[in-house]
């Protein structure tokens, strides 16, 4: 495997994903994460009951990539010029474009990609898009306490757990101590999407997910013909 640098600029992040990342995410054998391992801070548990909550029977993934919003779509087969800007849905059955749209923005040096289905699971997609760069996704149907959890780096994937079937990989060394204090926020052990999964998010891009981040942001909206055929 490769080993890159990617550099963050803090001045361009949202406030509340500012407070939260490191100077800069390396890969490789050197240590990965936001700002809790580098500056001595504790992780803090996300209040995640909204998605527990209105958006708990609609199946949702949401992909962080490590490139231009332009880049991303490109690279999934759609055109930019397409997509229409729009807000994140507030209603689980609205959303800003017909269709089975994906909606995407930029957080920072990051893109995030919202897609109402299991998008973030599919293996040939997301290696695909880490291709040269750092993707994490996440997965979940709350209703029937479902979801999946994958970190790819350039192409492969290095991390990935199954709400089912437990963990598909073996726990990277760089996640070792940050899954030991996961286990010790969540005693009981509970699906990466009532909690976990977002400490694993800020950990490995620096970004903190909460409610007020995503529908505070304009998201572009457009379908993908590829992605809905398949």
């Amino acid at each position: 495997m490769k080993s890159s640098t990617y550099r963050w600029n803090p001045e361009f992040a949202p406030t509340t994903v500012r407070r939260a990342v490191s100077s800069h995410v390396t890969t490789g054998s050197v240590p990965v994460g936001g700002g809790w391992q580098h500056d001595g801070m504790s992780m803090r548990p996300l209040d995640i009951s909204w998605l527990c909550g209105e958006y708990a029977e609609e199946c949702y993934s949401f992909i962080y990539i490590r490139a231009a919003p332009e880049q991303v779509v490109a690279r999934l087969g759609g055109r930019w010029e397409d997509f229409t800007p729009g807000p994140f849905p507030d209603d689980p059955d609205y959303y800003s474009c017909s269709g089975e749209p994906l909606g995407v923005t930029s957080i920072g040096d990051w893109t995030f990609v919202f897609d109402r289905d299991w998008l973030g699971t599919r293996e040939d997609v997301i290696t695909k898009l880490s291709e040269g760069t750092r993707l994490v996704s996440q997965a979940a149907l709350a209703i029937k306490d479902m979801d999946d959890f994958y970190w790819c780096e350039d192409g492969e994937i290095r991390f990935a757990r199954d709400g089912y079937d437990g963990y598909l990989t073996k726990i990277p060394d760089e996640l070792m101590d940050t899954m030991a204090e996961i286990d010790r926020l969540y005693p009981s052990g509970p699906q990466l999407f009532r909690g976990p999964a977002f400490l694993l998010v800020e950990h490995l891009t620096g970004i903190r997910v909460t409610e007020h981040l995503l529908k505070g942001s304009t998201l572009m909206w457009g379908v993908v013909p590829d992605l809905a055929k398949s």
